[in-house]
């Protein structure tokens, strides 16, 4: 693929570290996006990095009026060595066309797109902070921009990818978190959009997260759609707990987002040798296991905020608290292995990390 590069001749004041560790999550861009177009009959074409700014969209633009968009999240990071490397993003690419399929988006070549984004990454390469918690945030996303108002799959769309030097995602940091257990509303449910990552499944959790937040809470458990007992997901992130001295996690059942640093989590944990399951796990289960002492942590794993641990969990009049408040033993550890490897301070041993070239 032959990206067309158009330099901006307006570059933005870069903030300095300290400052960029400080900017609320997502809020500041660097100069420049990579647009690629696709139609049908003729493919993905037109690649170009051009400067940061709007994007003109018919009104009539089906990503509006039926929903056919698709997001992914990935970070860049600079070593100590000079290296600017990303975690995994091979993954990434391919639950993107993942997400294609389920929303009837056409796939891309997941090779020559990253090789497209790493372009964009070595250019906007001053963006990327080096304080400790920091990255640059990678979003990639896909719009359908067919001007019709008819129900049925686009046959244009618009693939883009903006940058965001980040620094943590929680202002609390390590801190762990208050966490509301839902029980009016859902997130997804099996046979829909769950497993995607599309935006429509993040608009429907927006009410429970603001209800949430009027309650002192910082995010949302949620339960499954069918039973309305089985634990998912907590927020934009997959989720575990310690319990009787084994790491349990929610299976993958088709309402549940297959998280990158999810899948991570649990081969460095087989990697430890550490007892892990992957299963179904009731509110009620977990509220037993809280009140007898045997579940002693819990967490919650993603890209954007990599570990974050929980503190309690509120379920009705049920309060279940973990790690007496503090950040668990098996969450730092992970936390430390993971951040390593990913900014390069620890060995990559399960050959993850990807350079940037």
């Amino acid at each position: 693929m032959d990206v067309r590069i158009e330099k901006t001749t307006k570059p933005k004041k870069r903030p300095s570290d300290q400052e960029m560790a400080g900017v609320s999550f997502g809020t500041i861009f660097t100069d420049h996006m990579l647009l690629i177009n696709y139609d049908k009959g003729k493919g993905w074409h037109d690649a170009r990095i051009t400067p940061y700014g709007p994007l003109s969209l018919d009104p009539a633009s089906t990503c509006f009026h039926y929903g056919q968009l698709i997001f992914e999240g990935m970070k860049a990071y600079k070593t100590k060595a000079g290296d600017v490397v990303m975690f995994r993003p091979d993954q990434n690419m391919a639950r993107m066309n993942n997400s294609c399929d389920r929303m009837c988006i056409a796939p891309i070549d997941e090779g020559e797109t990253l090789k497209a984004i790493s372009s964009l990454i070595r250019l906007d390469e001053a963006w990327i902070p080096t304080v400790p918690g920091t990255a640059l945030y990678v979003r990639p996303f896909i719009l359908a921009n067919e001007p019709i108002l008819n129900v049925h799959p686009s046959s244009s769309y618009l693939f883009a990818t903006i940058l965001s030097p980040v620094g943590a995602y929680y202002k609390e940091g390590l801190k762990p978190a208050k966490i509301y257990v839902e029980d009016k509303y859902v997130r997804a449910v099996r046979g829909g959009t769950g497993f995607a990552k599309c935006a429509g499944n993040y608009a429907a959790s927006l009410k429970s997260q603001d209800n949430a937040g009027k309650k002192g809470f910082s995010q949302v458990l949620w339960l499954d759609g069918v039973d309305r007992k089985y634990i998912e997901e907590v927020g934009a992130m997959n989720v575990f707990f310690v319990i009787d001295g084994e790491v349990v996690t929610p299976e993958l059942n088709g309402s549940i987002l297959p998280g990158i640093t999810r899948k991570s989590v649990i081969e460095v944990l087989k990697s430890w040798n550490i007892p892990l399951s992957e299963r179904k796990l009731s509110i009620e289960e977990l509220a037993q296991a809280s009140k007898s002492g045997k579940a002693t942590e819990a967490f919650g794993a993603g890209t954007a905020a990599v570990i974050s641990p929980i503190g309690e969990l509120h379920w009705g009049n049920t309060v279940m608290r973990f790690s007496d408040g503090k950040i668990g033993e098996i969450s730092q550890k992970l936390y430390d292995e993971i951040t390593g490897i990913q900014t390069g301070a620890r060995e990559d041993k399960f050959g993850w990390v990807y350079k940037v070239k």
